[in-house]
């Protein structure tokens, strides 16, 4: 397909593809895919695409195995990854390397793809992949965008694309409030699933961008917006192929005939879900998901407020409002440059010159929007019948106002486009796909993020701020930060937004990080998530008792993956065959993806 029709093909629709668009939003994702479109220069890749082979196989002895695996899962089932490299968009995103790339294409990229379509063919792979030492990295649907996409981390590993074939809603119980999934069910395909049933006594949680798995983003610990935001404390209950071929399920599931699987999440003995979270010791391959009951009732809220030094005196403000639930939801406090670069226009409406773009701009045109001037917003909402609801809104307006200067913002005068409104859908358990807009600050944008951990302290979000600025100066890149305040912390999620066809920015941007993670860590703060390329320097800002933690994952992985197949590198935890030979990438070792071979079997 030609750049010019890759841009004017129509976004595949939900009844037509398990990754599509559901029908509602179809005009906003036309209108997402062209401003997409209109900002991309990048052109099309014309390099001759050499076979990508996995280290330590011989080429001839790849080929025989993919022979091998393509009769049993079906020929039409494995695929080369030897095709020009096509970036398309998040709807229409590629499995064939990270579409958000920040070093080059072709570092972290798959040898082939496999597609299966049961647990037990994930065995059938998992079997193979031991027999023939050649590594795997599966994804459920590949759109943890900005953290690596569907990339893996070891140039040459078969990826495993489990939501093209495995993409059932296997249970819905209205009694229980509870569901069971296959890894290839997006959030818009489980919200259309509720409501299709006539289910309206259920929410389904969503992240700001509904169109990625519910699988991918729980074992992530990726959140969303309403009460039921900890995605991962609301999972209850894995099936898991192990890197060995057995196949577990977790809690109640172990026990056969039960009745409870995804109601009570820790059955007996030792609670194992955790080390399948962020890590590569197993393959999920089905997860219970807990939904919320409608709240009879919801209200969004918005304030401004005017000055930067707010910071401080606004998470004083919000700590006893959340620890107390009178700020229900994972809610959000953004700074003023998102306000501006969500509306999906690009930076060069508004400053053509180098460096970060000056502060009296950035109000200049805040002052043009429907939000007005400001320098913070929070995005909240407020849940259940109307008394209940003016009960806590007065609470939160009465102590917001405390600010000098706050102001709450009205719905009705805020346009139908306004992204108001998003957060507000998004906040109701109705997925969305608005967020991105603001990768369109750049041409070809791309994004990557800085999200550390903190307590709900002025003076630790001003620590954070003020780190961030600092670095995002003397690096040129705009600042883009958000807090997502949670029940007893915070997050603070900084996306770095750069030209991915720019060897430079991308340099810049990954610089940037590198400092601000070790930055942060001398400080205290830990990244609770990270892209492909940071995993190992985050990993190891978590060495307390010289790195006890890593040597137990290490022992771990040692002990269920002894061939080491399994996502080799995942989150900084490495095979023994792969260990201390140069494959770690840190802030001193340079941006070489690609270590020196692996140990021989």
């Amino acid at each position: 397909m030609s750049f010019s029709e890759e841009a004017q093909s129509d976004v595949p629709l939900l009844s037509e593809k398990h990754s599509g668009i559901p029908g509602f939003l179809l005009e906003k994702a036309r209108k997402a895919k062209a401003g997409v479109f209109e900002t991309r220069t990048k052109p099309k890749t014309t390099r001759n695409r050499l076979p990508v082979i996995p280290h330590g196989i011989d080429e001839r002895v790849f080929s025989d195995a993919l022979e091998e695996l393509g009769t049993q899962l079906g020929q039409e089932n494995v695929e080369r990854n030897d095709k020009p490299l096509m970036d398309g968009w998040y709807m229409e995103h590629p499995n064939t390397h990270d579409l958000m790339a920040v070093v080059d294409d072709e570092e972290l990229v798959p040898s082939a793809i496999v597609y299966p379509g049961s647990t037990e063919e994930v065995q059938q792979i998992v079997l193979w992949a031991n027999k023939h030492k050649i590594p795997i990295n599966p994804i459920s649907m590949g759109r943890n965008l900005g953290y690596g996409g569907a990339a893996p981390r070891v140039r040459g590993a078969v990826l495993i694309d489990l939501g093209r074939r495995m993409n059932k809603i296997l249970e819905i119980s209205p009694e229980d409030y509870t569901c069971l999934l296959e890894p290839g069910v997006s959030f818009f395909a489980l919200y259309e699933a509720v409501k299709e049933k006539g289910y309206d006594h259920l929410w389904v949680d969503v992240p700001d961008v509904g169109g990625g798995s519910v699988i991918g983003n729980t074992v992530d610990r990726g959140v969303g917006y309403t009460p039921y935001g900890d995605h991962w404390a609301c999972h209850a209950g894995l099936e898991v192929v192990l890197p060995t071929g057995e196949v577990i399920r977790t809690g109640m599931g172990a026990l056969p005939g039960n009745n409870t699987w995804q109601t009570f999440p820790y059955g007996f003995g030792p609670y194992s879900d955790g080390i399948f979270s962020q890590s590569n010791f197993g393959i999920v391959t089905k997860m219970g998901m807990t939904l919320m009951p409608n709240p009879g009732g919801y209200e969004s809220f918005c304030y401004t407020f005017q000055k930067e030094e707010d910071l401080h005196q606004l998470i004083e403000i919000i700590r006893p409002l959340r620890i107390g639930n009178i700020l229900e939801n994972v809610a959000q406090l953004r700074h003023v440059t998102q306000s501006i670069a969500v509306r999906g226009r690009p930076r060069t409406d508004f400053y053509t010159g180098s460096g970060t773009i000056p502060s009296e701009v950035v109000h200049t045109v805040a002052a043009t929007l429907p939000l007005g001037d400001h320098t913070w917003v929070y995005y909240g909402m407020s849940y259940g019948p109307p008394h209940i609801r003016q009960y806590k809104l007065d609470i939160i307006d009465a102590e917001f106002k405390k600010v000098a200067g706050a102001r709450r913002v009205d719905p009705a005068a805020m346009p139908p486009d306004e992204y108001f409104w998003a957060r507000d859908r998004i906040a109701a358990g109705i997925p969305e796909l608005q967020e991105l807009n603001w990768v369109n600050w750049m041409p070809n944008g791309a994004h990557i993020a800085f999200s550390p951990v903190s307590p709900i302290r002025g003076s630790d979000a001003t620590k954070l701020f003020d780190l961030a600025k600092r670095r995002h100066e003397e690096f040129g890149v705009d600042l883009f930060p958000a807090f997502c305040v949670g029940l007893r912390e915070m997050h603070l999620i900084v996306e770095l937004v750069y030209d991915r066809a720019d060897p430079k920015r991308r340099k810049d941007v990954l610089d940037c990080l590198r400092y601000l993670v070790d930055d942060a860590a001398a400080l205290g703060y830990g990244e609770y998530r990270t892209h492909l390329v940071l995993m190992d320097q985050v990993a190891a800002t978590y060495n307390w008792n010289d790195g006890a933690l890593m040597k137990f994952h290490e022992k771990l992985k040692d002990a269920l993956d002894p061939n080491g197949i399994m996502a080799p590198g995942r989150c900084g935890i490495w095979p023994k065959k792969y260990r201390n030979r140069g494959w770690e990438m840190t802030k001193d070792s340079g941006e070489n993806t690609q270590g020196d071979g692996v140990a021989p079997s």
